[in-house]
């Protein structure tokens, strides 16, 4: 019973235990903030070189331990409430050697600290495990992760645990798609009896239903595609947790091009804008992603419950596929429904870039819970959509805000070009 408290396998959690099998290089621990990365670290490390008893030698004998700095790396991994000092029964707890940097455990075997600011400093040194904490976050993340490559070198077959909260960066990225990397995550919350529920609370009412949230909180890999129109920090800069009265709303749908239940998405995106003032001062918000996949008799009436639960002043619609049928569908529904129907002779990243514009100058705002749009948004470039399928919700997000912001604005200005 006394050694229950040290026994991490019966009170781990399911992300915070280690991949089974031999064919395996890297496991890559994500997390949202708080899941227990820390924690999952040090026990793998302990795991690694402790032995049957408090002098016998274990898999791994010089343990490399990677923070983003010397001062985080001592303060969060070795002297952490979840660091390596913490999770060690007293018999088997290492010594700390603050001049040579490192630990000593009874067996004789050490784990050196280092850090990723100076990737010079893992230039000579051979280990036969590390561990990596918040990857993400280094400055000089490839450098450094190199330098770190090249020095796991003894033994047959090294190791190394990364803990991190998942970042848009390419060395994660990378290392997740090879073959010898298994990947474990979790959100927050999975991780929540030993975290304060005001903590909790605070945290996810201010970033649930966001980007940002899925990042930190549901410690998901939320990538952003090299020359995307949109990134995740564009969208974040324009969130909003509170709607303005509207002057107009509008519903635009992008219809699939085929009319079966296997057909792609149906796009169906709920914009407003305030219209005050000239065209420059115009600010517009994404409300509702209610997208849906389905019979055009399924879609339509997603489409009408939209325009009818928002109010809606009118509905657009792409024409391209169904032509004069698509308006024939949605009056079988509603008989007055206010409509416009819009044709596509631009390609869809050229169709985007004004909108996008519209963006960079900080004049369309996002609501929460539309993490399948932004997602799309951020895969979108100028040379064309580069994430799977087609970007339906995109482009129903593009002619809302072509029939509310630009197209209004063409008109406007117009009349008051002085021709010479």
């Amino acid at each position: 019973m006394l050694a229950l408290p040290w026994l991490f396998e019966f009170w781990a959690l399911p992300h915070q235990v280690a991949p089974l099998g031999e064919d395996w290089r890297t496991w890559v621990c994500l997390g949202g903030r708080g899941a227990g990365k820390t924690r999952a670290g040090a026990e793998w490390v302990r795991s690694e070189v402790e032995g049957a008893t408090a002098t016998c030698e274990g898999r791994s004998k010089r343990v490399a331990l990677v923070g983003e700095t010397i001062d985080q790396a001592r303060e969060v991994m070795v002297f952490g409430e979840s660091g390596i000092l913490a999770c060690c029964p007293p018999d088997r707890r290492p010594e700390w050697q603050a001049g040579r940097k490192r630990l000593v455990w009874p067996n004789g075997a050490t784990a050196q600290i280092f850090s990723a600011h100076d990737p010079e400093s893992l230039r000579g040194p051979q280990f036969d495990a590390a561990w990596v904490d918040e990857l993400a976050k280094w400055k000089r993340a490839e450098e450094a992760w190199d330098q770190l490559q090249f020095g796991l070198r003894l033994r047959d077959a090294p190791r190394q645990i990364v803990t991190t909260t998942p970042r848009n960066v390419a060395v994660l990225k990378d290392l997740m798609k090879q073959e010898t990397t298994v990947v474990t995550s979790a959100p927050t919350k999975a991780n929540r009896a030993y975290l304060a529920a005001s903590f909790l609370e605070d945290i996810h009412r201010k970033f649930a239903g966001t980007r940002l949230g899925r990042q930190e909180l549901e410690g998901e890999l939320v990538e952003d595609a090299e020359g995307a129109m949109w990134t995740s920090s564009m969208l974040e800069a324009g969130r909003i947790d509170e709607f303005p009265e509207f002057d107009r709303i509008v519903v635009a749908v992008d219809p699939p091009v085929t009319a079966t239940s296997n057909s792609d998405l149906c796009g169906i995106v709920v914009v407003g804008a305030c219209l005050q003032g000239p065209p420059q001062s115009w600010q517009a918000y994404v409300i509702e992603d209610c997208s849906i996949k389905g019979t055009p008799n399924k879609w339509a009436d997603a489409v009408i419950e939209a325009w009818q639960r928002h109010n809606a002043d009118r509905i657009v619609a792409e024409v391209n596929q169904g032509g004069d049928l698509i308006e024939t569908l949605l009056r079988q529904k509603a008989v007055l429904v206010p409509y416009r129907a819009v044709r596509a002779s631009r390609s869809k990243s050229s169709r985007a870039e004004p909108v996008a514009a519209l963006y960079e100058q900080g004049r369309v705002h996002h609501g929460r819970d539309l993490g399948p749009l932004e997602d799309q948004m951020c895969q979108m470039t100028t040379r064309g959509f580069i994430g799977k399928g087609s970007p339906d919700r995109v482009d129903a997000l593009v002619w809302a805000l072509t029939d509310l912001m630009i197209d209004p604005a063409m008109q406007w200005i117009a009349p008051r070009v002085r021709v010479l």
